[in-house]
């Protein structure tokens, strides 16, 4: 009787290993990419933004030299892809970021005066856009 319960046993433990798997991790990010063009649309899900910390600020209108008025958005929203060519992410909808291209003109203290780039009002993101740039080019990291 001992012996048929100790087989018992250890039948359940072998039979229990390959059940014991963790549960496959959702991925913090989706990229789907934008139809006739060369850009995505980067989706988090909420805790990939809890983690990274996404924070955005609305493009301003500010006093440049002269008294004339210029587009600006705080540097720490510029970011570089493999080509040194400058963009910033703008919020499209909750969650839900694409990469849009910047020129800076000038540079007025923490500020980059656009010479093009998003419309007044429109969210960019000023921290997060690094990680953001590593889903859209698959850089993934710890």
């Amino acid at each position: 009787m001992l012996v048929v319960a100790w087989a018992l046993t250890a039948a359940f433990m072998v039979a229990g290993c390959g059940a014991a798997r963790p549960p496959t991790a959702a991925k913090p990010a989706e990229v789907v990419p934008i139809e006739g063009t060369d850009l995505s649309r980067v989706i988090l899900t909420p805790e990939a933004a809890d983690r990274i910390g996404i924070k955005t600020t609305p493009v301003q209108i500010v006093a440049i030299a002269g008294g004339a008025k210029g587009i600006a958005i705080p540097l720490a929203a510029v970011v570089y892809d493999p080509d040194g060519v400058t963009w910033v992410y703008t919020q499209v909808e909750r969650l839900t970021f694409v990469r849009e291209r910047v020129v800076i003109a000038s540079l007025k203290g923490e500020l980059a005066i656009l010479q093009s780039g998003p419309s007044p009002g429109v969210e960019v993101v000023t921290v997060g856009a690094a990680e953001l740039l590593g889903s859209e080019y698959g850089v993934e990291g710890e």
